[in-house]
């Protein structure tokens, strides 16, 4: 395949944050769209980075009647990994319209519900905001304005206690709807997400089981398109029913993918559930729709902490035997805290372009802010994906090293439990799996 000189104009930017998601699509130059948001500043370790996502991600954004402008922002679910920084990202940006789901309010009701995060908080009161303006707006017979736009994404048995319940139906959306809109910019015929989940069944379940989830297809003007599938944190059974759902609907083109991110961070509950011995058994169906449904040059991308030697039971994702699993069926898995060097990660950088959907690597990368300088300062349409590119490489560089190996590896901890399950032997001296 050839390959462009420069960066694609249109693509999404997977941010190194750790175990949390921060992506970034780039439609063009003056529409991007966030999808869960991890800073690193605000995640509660010792030995954090204090490398703050939010100021680098306001830093490449647009500029729109003199403040950086974000079309919409998407909470996939309020998991803390998810929603960290967002009330500072609400303070310097105008968020042209969020996209939530109704687990909100049904948490809000529910005494026995766990307890949001102070940013998840202030995701649900700017939601209820915004509800209000609508409110308001549709009563005078209007809209509301670009940074008071809401779209609730779900449907909850519960819905009547809810502080949307009453929104006129252009401002939900359900599974099998697709969107091409984005705060009121139609960009159809380059842009589009397909709702996948969250289901009215799901509508009670755990937090993780009533993710957002959807594919995103990015159409270069020429008319290749790249295909991204976001599970958000779900598990094995919500998963089989997104795909058997779509394929009962002949809807199986929504569940093609270029690049898949790892649901639930590289968990391994996608594709092993425990039997009554609590034994760990393989759901090949699950591995089987996703090698299925990919094309030609797929990547699997976990946005997650380098992936364990070995597995420990009991320990939250990345899991070994789950990333071991993904490399079975795509042409390439990436870690995002090893993505070309573990003491160094680079962002993941997927690009669509008229020479092909791809992971960007090599120069590319380095070259995005002189790039992104460069073409923005000579207002030219097509290098906001240069500029978001250049401020994850400068959070990635940011990074310390010793923070990285301490922190997001755990290597340390995983040889210590190693060494004590067998009587006091280390773990072999040879790295299994990826990213080391």
């Amino acid at each position: 395949m050839m390959y462009s000189e420069g960066l694609p104009a249109r693509g999404a930017v997977f941010w190194p944050v750790g175990t949390g998601d921060s992506t970034t699509v780039v439609v063009d130059d003056g529409v991007v769209m966030q999808v869960d948001l991890h800073d690193l500043a605000k995640a509660d370790s010792d030995e954090n980075p204090e490398v703050a996502v939010v100021d680098r991600l306001v830093d490449a954004l647009p500029i729109v009647d003199g403040e950086p402008y974000l079309a919409t922002f998407v909470l996939t679910h309020a998991d803390k990994d998810h929603c960290l920084g967002f009330a500072d990202l609400l303070a310097k940006v105008r968020i042209g319209e969020l996209w939530s789901t109704p687990r909100l309010w049904r948490e809000y009701n529910d005494p026995d519900a766990p307890e949001l995060c102070a940013d998840a908080i202030a995701f649900r009161e700017e939601s209820e905001r915004r509800i209000e303006v609508t409110r308001a707006a549709v009563r005078d017979g209007g809209a509301p304005g670009s940074g008071d736009r809401i779209r609730v994404v779900g449907y909850d048995t519960d819905h009547s206690s809810h502080a949307y319940d009453d929104l006129p139906k252009e401002y939900l959306a359900y599974p099998g709807t697709s969107l091409t809109v984005l705060d009121g910019h139609d960009r159809a015929g380059v842009f589009e997400a397909f709702i996948h989940a969250p289901f009215k069944e799901d509508a009670a379940a755990a937090r993780n089981e009533t993710s957002l989830s959807m594919q995103v297809t990015l159409t270069d003007e020429s008319g290749v398109d790249g295909k991204v599938l976001l599970f958000g944190d779900l598990a094995h059974d919500t998963i089989m029913k997104i795909f058997k759902y779509s394929a009962a609907k002949d809807r199986e083109q929504y569940l093609e993918w270029d690049l898949l991110l790892a649901p639930h961070h590289c968990s391994k509950r996608v594709m092993y559930k425990k039997d009554v011995d609590g034994a760990e058994v393989l759901q090949q169906d699950i591995l089987d729709a996703f090698e299925r449904n990919a094309r030609l040059g797929a990547s699997i991308v976990a946005s997650s902490a380098v992936f364990p030697d070995v597995d420990v039971d009991g320990h939250n994702p990345p899991h070994l035997m789950a990333a071991d699993r993904y490399a079975e069926i795509a042409d390439e898995l990436i870690c995002t805290m090893s993505w070309i060097d573990e003491l160094a990660p680079s962002p993941v950088v997927f690009g669509v372009d008229a020479y092909g959907a791809r992971v960007i690597r090599g120069e590319l990368l380095e070259k995005s802010a002189q790039e992104a300088a460069l073409e923005l300062s000579m207002s030219s349409v097509g290098r906001r994906f240069a500029a978001v590119t250049a401020a994850a490489v400068s959070l990635a560089h940011a990074l310390p090293a010793t923070a990285i190996a301490s922190e997001f590896s755990g290597v340390d901890r995983v040889q210590d439990a190693i060494a004590a399950d067998r009587g006091g032997q280390s773990a072999p001296e040879n790295p299994i799996g990826f990213g080391r």
